[in-house]
């Protein structure tokens, strides 16, 4: 299976893994198809997203998807961000095989969760 070079340096140079300890929001979410799992931070101030850590578990894609989609909501607002569809992420990582979709909606799935995870806390009705 051939990946891009970005898919590679975000694979072995990934962006923003960690944990936030005094995250606003936290998720876990898990892929049916393959197993991998990525856990995801959110820092939100003013409804925009000042910080944000994963840790995946998982393939090169999954991985370098994660990354990459954290460099794509950082700074955004949450409804920006809320928007990121995982063919996007695809797309700045310069395409993923197709056997390798479905890490790009690990990503989607963990901001979308993460995000309604915290409208619940804020009181609001979840996206």
């Amino acid at each position: 299976m051939q990946f891009t070079e970005t898919v590679m340096d975000h694979f072995t140079n990934p962006r923003n893994v960690g944990v936030l300890e005094d995250a606003d929001a936290f998720v876990e979410v898990g892929s049916s198809e393959c197993g991998d799992t990525t856990a995801l931070y959110l820092k939100i101030e003013e409804g925009r997203i000042v910080d944000v850590r994963f840790r995946t578990l998982g393939c090169a894609a999954a991985i370098a998807s994660s990354s990459m989609a954290t460099e794509m909501i950082k700074g955004k607002s949450l409804e920006e961000a809320w928007a990121l569809t995982n063919r996007e992420v695809a797309d700045a990582l310069g395409g993923l095989p197709e056997p390798k979709m479905h890490c790009s909606v690990l990503a989607e799935d963990a901001i979308r969760e993460a995000i309604n995870s915290y409208r619940e806390k804020q009181g609001l009705e979840p996206w």
